[in-house]
């Protein structure tokens, strides 16, 4: 049985892009804000912490254990985080090359 999102439209995807995040977040600071709206099993932040160089913005990816904390962590679109305000939207797990997620059973 497919479950599908109500809030993203995507069938079932525990994926979300995060976009427009400041070049001086962590990967610290992300799982503190979005673990609270649910299980983070893999979260990637883009570049990383330890990157040589700097970039103006930076993008994550996370992927929760329960699909349907994707719909209530895209509550958090338009939320200033540091001195930016976040752009959070449902990407499905083929779509999220970067991730690179692994399979599930």
């Amino acid at each position: 049985m497919n479950t599908v999102c109500i809030m993203s439209g995507i069938p079932g995807t525990p994926v979300v892009q995060i976009t427009n995040l400041s070049s001086a977040v962590s990967s610290e600071q992300m799982r503190t804000l979005f673990g609270f709206l649910g299980d983070i099993e893999e979260l990637r932040l883009y570049p990383p912490d330890n990157a040589p160089l700097s970039f103006s913005s930076k993008v994550c990816y996370i992927k929760y254990r329960d699909p349907s904390s994707v719909g209530v962590a895209q509550h958090l679109t338009n939320t200033v985080f540091i001195d930016r305000a976040l752009i959070v939207v449902p990407c499905a797990e083929g779509e999220c090359r970067p991730l690179r997620l692994k399979k599930q059973p």
